[in-house]
């Protein structure tokens, strides 16, 4: 029977929507799938095909790996024989740890906090007991651990769970004090259960409490040592149960440890104190220390410290014992830090943490517990980090750690994610960071170095750069699925320490870590790295791989515009485009920020937040700082917060904006070429007029709600106050939507409508009245949603501006006319078709809102994407020039054309020319994103310049020339539309084809949510359109089509953590700060989720359990019985019993058919498999024996027959015959 798939069913309903093609039998466009581009024009329709080579098949949503320390950890267990580490969370998740590359991550489905841990040692199980009190299998001889059973308790609540070495039966203690024993291969509960009565004595009155310790007895395993609450310790005999001793303490108990001999064992308490107890005299304690207390005169006993949590009694074959606890320090010394101790003999090292500790095992060479330890490592569990103390050396040094498990180091406040970057960055990175590594660590192997991993089929770079709150950044290699920091840099080394008491007067505006990084540039191809931080700064960071000492050049810009003073402008109001001349930095720019502080009372005017460093200053190799920008304040108003970034290598320029305009700056030449508020980029073509107003609101509204307090506001308040006027506003009844343009609809994808600006058949339909606020405002007839270049006589002829010209287009600024009302954002665009004369008309009618009854009448404008390209940046343009693409909050896209020097030499003396063209787009919702694609269909990368060391001598020597790759579209003759720009915003995404700036693809990818992440990505050598919705779903559009090819419901949205690090990269991959410890890395690729299991490392590897040590005659004869225990015979059903089934439910695990294709793949599928091709070859190897020993018949009958024929002709004649 034919596989029915129904993916393709859904690219088949979407290829061949009627609304991709014309309605009125003129030529026809394709299928929406086949990306027929229509473009009207007078000499005639140039049509051009697109084929694209993606559909639904190439997608699919997999988590690939987790990588951070473990968050909220809770849990710890260690496989001695294995080698691999579990860790166990608040959150409900393990991570299990072994070799680098090994490193899984599981989840309970329940979410509960996991209690402890317990591996089936050589087994390749675990088994893991959860706060809601229920106990779990895992499978671990899968690379992907299922579970296999589980146990759900009803009536107790779990405290501690024990399993002995090569046992299949678990200890579980209870709340309730009872103690009850479960097999680990069928989990089920045994009808042998030690009641909490039974253990003590009769005549004790009270509870003993929970159980809070359990563990057989190394000497003998027929005995069970349970340790309660208040401080009873009962040896109880499995065989007679029966208690055989008890123990008495008046302190509270928190752990129990066993001498390896079994004669003995050590106790933690409450009150700080250890004590030694015998099995010979269980009256009192055989020792009694408190080692941090101190000792009283006239043999008092010693002041009590703080409780011992746990304690570990570990021997040695050739020196003195290993006593390892946390906590016990004295109460007098409440500063000291969270301490591990180690006692060594009479020598005492306390190792001082700098978190709380969670949780401590000690490595030892052997795992059977009635050996010499051997103790060899402490791995200590902290609530932030995982480190590992050498116990063979006197100074205790700590391993390094080979998990990225210090990505939290500082909080991780913006990500970047580059696959395929190139190969040479990955070790140039590396060999710069190796160096700043630091010292001290142990010489030895790091000791978790269980299971196996190869590189598997994925080879190309991936790097993962994160931004973090103390103003560091981190380069991280995340290639094949791994994790390594290459390189560190830190951002705060450009400006000055902050005083005591000057962060108030020149830091006010940030309440804590003013070097916070916001936002990252990265050009790999360049090394040109820029960066942005909360304090309103941007630096511009150059590679070298030589150290040099040098002044950092620092510039200020002034970027804080009001309405009133636009509309009102007085005679020395500077125009809107001011003069070069006036653009040239000053001296104090040039040489520093400012150090001047605002006393009380005065005005803060042309202050920068952070004071750059004005001295000459090391830098190492590395990125070193080229340039810093700051933005000042302005009238006692803080500048705002940073919403966009951009660099360009081969321009030489970097741009930056905000909710109050626009800043672009020549980084080559230190000088500011563009410093404009937003409204004045429209010059008279404002879609949205504002209103005035009043300037004491204004500022009480900054003072009040300044978007740069906190880190969790990413974007300022603009945005949030758009999205509540959009959702208040009557919803736009648009005229219906003909059935023939009916599109294949997810449940969060709009209708995607293809409207080409020379298709005659469109309908033309009246727009009906907007309903506001029992208000009702007619719009007018025929409102156009589609691009339009509005003409002045700056810009109509479609030449870019000379130098002349810049003069008369100064002149125009005081002279405009005066602004209209605001209108809401929700009513920026009404989508509908576009005819042929419209479009040539360039009309601007638009669907407009004359109510304000209903909209923030202090809303600004952002910037929220800036994008450097070749391209056109007028609608008459017939070859591509160097242009900036402005997104703003508003769904407005501005192109503003640059006007670089020509000839290279002139590039840092020539001004550079920076004019807004006049062209104007727009989207629904706040623009996220740009992109362009050539007319065959590729993906065109922005011009970047080839990196070369500037400050390398023997280069520096010769003629020094920049090469540039400006990856523009190659020339043809042909009249027509040669780039495709890609446009999306929070709400649609719009395909525009240039120069003719025709709208070719709408999408409405959302209505009730709105995006927080979109990027156009490379997959399978295809470009599409990738995007992170608010509401969970990441969805997928090919392009230029922009058909849907995924949507998934993969994640809603939790926090702002997850907004503000989400992004997607080339190849098919995404990550996320899932937590704030961990970053999630997942794919969007059928093939890389196909090719998953061979990149993921196996936990489980086949190694022979190592053997007992022999106990010799007399020790055997008087260290202990020899005898063997069979707990199947007292534990098993037979002899024990059924449990109470109110008592505990077994609940099959998902992972019983995995499991068992897991265990192929263990040792007992290997052995299996290898049984099976054993019989195959040995009856092979038996036919072959047969057909061999009839071939040797058959020659020897052959032979025989030969030889009497020869005899028989032997005396005869020749002609005899």
């Amino acid at each position: 029977m034919k596989k029915f798939n129904f993916r393709k069913v859904l690219d088949g309903l979407t290829a061949s929507s009627p609304g991709s093609g014309s309605s009125s039998g003129t030529n026809s466009g394709g299928g929406a799938g086949s990306g027929s581009v229509h473009t009207g024009g007078t000499a005639g329709i140039l049509r051009e095909e697109i084929q694209e080579t993606l559909t639904s098949e190439y997608f699919q949503i997999c988590k690939t790996v987790r990588h951070g320390f473990p968050y909220q950890p809770t849990a710890l267990a260690f496989d001695p024989v294995q080698k691999i580490l579990a860790i166990g969370t608040r959150t409900g998740a393990i991570r299990i740890l072994g070799r680098p590359g090994v490193d899984c991550y599981c989840q309970h489905e329940s979410g509960a906090a996991v209690l402890q841990l317990q591996f089936l040692i050589n087994e390749g199980a675990l088994v893991s007991a959860s706060s809601d009190d229920t106990l779990h299998l895992w499978n671990l001889r899968q690379k992907r651990p299922a579970i296999l059973h589980s146990l759900k308790f009803n009536r107790e609540r779990i405290t501690y769970c024990h399993l002995p070495f090569q046992s299949k039966w678990l200890y579980v203690g209870t709340e309730r004090g009872n103690t009850h024993i479960v097999n680990v291969e069928s989990f089920i509960l045994s009808g042998y259960v030690i009641m909490w009565n039974k253990a003590i004595e009769l005549s004790t009155k009270t509870h003993p409490g929970p159980v809070v310790h359990l563990s057989d007895s190394p000497r003998d395993e027929g005995k069970l040592l349970i340790g309660y609450e208040n401080g009873t310790v009962v040896f109880w005999d499995l065989k007679s149960k029966r208690a055989e001793l008890r123990v008495y303490y008046d302190e509270a108990i928190h752990s129990i440890d066993w001498h390896h001999e079994g004669k003995q064992f050590m106790c933690s308490h409450s009150d700080g104190s250890l004590t030694l107890w015998n099995l010979k005299s269980p009256s009192r304690p055989f020792q009694t220390t408190i080692p941090h207390g101190k000792s009283q005169r006239e043999g008092r006993k010693s002041e009590s410290c703080k409780p011992i949590l746990k304690v570990e009694y570990k021997t040695c074959r050739n020196s003195e014992p290993f006593i390892i606890f946390s906590g016990g320090l004295s109460y007098d010394k409440a500063c000291r830090r969270p301490s591990l101790t180690i006692m060594h003999g009479k020598a005492i090292t306390v190792l001082e943490m700098d978190h709380p500790i969670v949780e401590f095992l000690t490595l030892c060479e052997t795992p059977y517990p009635n050996e010499f330890q051997e103790p060899y490592a402490v791995v200590v569990l902290l609530e932030k980090d995982l480190i590992v103390v050498d116990l063979t050396q006197s100074n205790f040094p700590i391993f390094e750690n080979p998990y990225p498990m210090d990505i939290h180091e500082s909080p991780v406040t913006c990500t970047a994610y580059f696959a395929d970057c190139p190969p040479d960055l990955i070790l140039v990175l590396y060999s710069i960071g190796v160096k700043h590594k630091k010292q001290g660590y142990s010489n030895k192997e790091w000791p978790i170095s269980g299971g196996a991993w190869n590189l598997g089929t994925q080879t190309y770079p991936e790097i993962i750069i994160t931004g973090h709150a103390d103003g560091s950044i981190k380069f991280w290699d995340a290639s094949a699925i791994t994790l390594q920091m290459l390189y560190k840099l830190k951002t705060s080394k450009v400006f000055e320490k902050q005083k005591v008491g000057e962060g108030k007067q020149t830091c006010e505006i940030v309440e804590e870590d003013p070097y916070a990084v916001q936002m990252i540039y990265w050009c790999p191809e360049s090394r040109i790295f820029c960066v942005s931080g909360v304090s309103a700064y941007v630096i511009v960071y150059k590679f070298s791989r030589h150290e040099i000492t040098a002044e950092i050049v620092s510039l200020e810009v002034r970027l804080q515009y009001d309405v009133e003073d636009i509309i009102t402008p007085e005679p020395e109001t500077s125009p809107p485009f001011p003069d070069l001349s006036s653009q040239l930095p000053s001296s104090r720019s040039l040489s520093g920020s400012t150090t001047t502080v605002a006393s009380e009372g005065v005005t803060k005017d042309s202050i920068p937040c952070l004071n750059v460093k004005t001295r000459p200053v090391r830098m190492p190799p590395g990125y070193q700082a080229e340039l810093v920008i700051q933005l000042v304040w302005v009238d006692g108003e803080p500048p705002q917060q940073i919403t966009s970034l951009a660099v360009s290598s081969a321009y030489g320029i970097v741009a930056f904006g905000n909710c109050n305009g626009l800043a672009v700056v020549d980084f080559i030449q230190k000088t500011v070429l563009l410093s404009m508020g937003t409204i004045d980029l429209y010059r008279s073509s404002d879609l949205y007029q504002r209103q005035p107003r009043s300037p004491r609101k204004n500022k009480q509204f900054i003072a009040d709600n300044f978007c740069m307090r906190g880190l969790s506001n990413f974007y300022p308040d603009l945005t949030k106050r758009i999205r509540t006027s959009y959702q208040s506003l009557t919803e736009l009844n648009d005229s219906p939507v003909p059935q023939e343009l009916e599109r294949c609809k997810s449940p969060t994808s709009g209708l995607a409508t293809r409207t080409p600006e020379a298709a005659p058949g469109f309908y033309r339909n009246e727009i009906p009245a907007v309903r506001q606020r029992n208000q009702v405002h007619h719009l007018p007839d025929h409102v156009n949603g589609h691009c339009t270049s509005p003409t002045s006589q700056s810009c109509s002829s479609g030449k870019r501006l000379s130098s002349a010209d810049v003069s008369k287009v100064n002149r125009w600024g005081p002279g405009r006319p005066p602004f209209r009302k605001a209108q809401s954002a929700a009513c920026m665009e009404i989508s509908l078709p576009v005819t042929t004369e419209e479009s040539r008309e360039n009309s601007y009618n638009r669907s407009r809102s004359s109510s304000i009854s209903s909209i923030d009448k202090d809303s600004k404008e952002a910037i929220t994407a800036l994008y450097f390209m070749e391209s056109f940046a007028r609608k008459n343009d017939s070859t591509v020039s160097p242009c900036l693409f402005v997104g703003t909050s508003l769904g407005m896209v501005l192109i503003i054309s640059l006007n670089l020097p020509s000839a290279d030499e002139q590039r840092f003396t020539e001004p550079v020319m920076v004019l807004p063209s006049g062209t104007f787009l727009s989207l629904k919702g706040a623009v996220l994103t740009f992109s362009c694609m050539d007319r065959t269909g590729g993906l065109m990368q922005p011009p970047y310049e080839v990196w070369r060391d500037p400050n390398n001598i023997d280069e520096n020597e010769k003629s020094w020339r920049r090469k540039l790759v400006m990856n523009c579209p190659s020339p043809s003759q042909e009249i027509g539309d040669h780039q495709y720009t890609i446009i999306c915003s929070e709400k649609q995404a719009k395909v525009f084809s240039l120069p003719s700036q025709t709208c070719l693809y709408v999408h409405n990818i959302t209505e009730t949510s709105f995006i927080l992440q979109a990027d156009v990505v490379v997959m399978c050598n295809s470009a599409c359109l990738a995007c992170f919705c608010a509401n969970g779903h990441i969805m997928i559009m090919s392009l230029p089509s922009l058909r849907p090819m995924l949507d998934v419901n993969y994640l809603p949205l939790t926090d702002m953590r997850i907004a503000r690090t989400f992004c997607f990269t080339n190849e098919g991959q995404a990550l996320y700060l899932v937590s704030p410890t961990e970053i999630q890395r997942l794919t969007y690729s059928q093939e890389m989720c196909d090719n998953l299991q061979d990149m993921l490392g196996d936990l489980f590897t086949p190694i022979e359990t190592p053997e007992a040590q022999n106990r010799g005659f007399l020790k055997g004869l008087f260290g202990g019985s020899g005898q063997t225990f069979d707990r199947e015979e007292l534990f098993g059903e037979a002899s024990a019993g059924k449990a109470s089934r109110s008592l505990a439910q077994h609940i099959p695990g998902p992972g019983g058919i995995e499991g068992m294709k897991g265990a192929a793949g263990g040792v007992m599928g290997e052995l299996t498999r290898a049984r099976i091709a054993l019989d195959e070859r040995g009856q092979r190897l038996g036919e072959l024996e047969e057909k061999t020993a009839g071939m040797m018949t058959s020659a020897e009958a052959f032979s025989k027959h030969a030889h009497e024929l020869m005899l028989k002709y032997k005396d005869k004649k020749w002609y005899q015959f």
